[in-house]
């Protein structure tokens, strides 16, 4: 099946529904660090357009005072805290603590205020206390932008759904290693768990709210 067609499938066969942005929205910028944009790094992406993207989406998103949020990859050395996930991918090595390529890339540091989750593996809500934190501040919605669409962007959009938060996900403000991967999973999460949108949605959204 060509694109449109194949998106039509799905729509008549009951996918596809549109969520909405809710009342109360977080911005979360997942695991945009150095090891995705460093081009020695295991893990280089070329991702250098969304890292633009989720730029100009932070701005823009505390410029109207909504929640932003962090999460990154921190490992013990050894990775034992890894488990599974850690042995299965051996680049993940590079975010063992004090590896530079863990830190955030340059654009995308939190402000003080910013709460910032640090996990183990793929999805926010996995093992953190990310659920409860964007509970206590009364947030219905997720603005989810970084990296890998694959992975942990996926990962986290899946969870937000699963506990009750509408997720958006912002195509421009994500990137994966391969263009085709980050569209198909782009498609699926669209089809199944999440609104995907562009980055100009979301800013005509957040302009509403000043």
């Amino acid at each position: 099946m060509t694109g449109d067609s194949l998106a039509d499938d799905y729509l008549q066969a009951g996918f596809s529904n549109r969520l909405g942005f809710g009342r109360q929205p977080a911005l979360v910028v997942v695991d945009f660090c150095q090891a995705y944009l460093e081009p020695d790094s295991r893990l280089y992406a070329g991702v250098e357009e969304a890292r633009e993207s989720c730029i100009r989406l932070l701005a823009a998103a505390r410029g109207v005072q909504i929640p932003v949020l962090h999460t990154r990859v921190e490992f013990q050395p050894g990775g034992a805290d890894g488990g599974v996930f850690f042995r299965k991918v051996g680049a993940l090595e590079c975010f063992v603590r004090g590896n530079p390529l863990g830190h955030y890339g340059e654009g995308l540091e939190p402000t003080s205020d910013e709460v910032v989750v640090v996990k183990q593996y793929a999805s926010g809500f996995f093992g953190t206390s990310l659920a409860s934190t964007l509970t206590s501040l009364g947030i219905d919605t997720l603005i989810i932008t970084g990296v890998s669409t694959s992975g942990c962007v996926r990962a986290t959009a899946l969870d937000a759904c699963q506990h009750g938060f509408v997720p958006i996900v912002v195509r421009d403000a994500c990137g994966d290693r391969d263009r085709s991967i980050h569209e198909a999973n782009l498609f699926d999460l669209d089809a199944k768990y999440a609104d995907v949108v562009s980055e100009q949605e979301v800013l005509d959204y957040l302009a509403l709210r000043r």
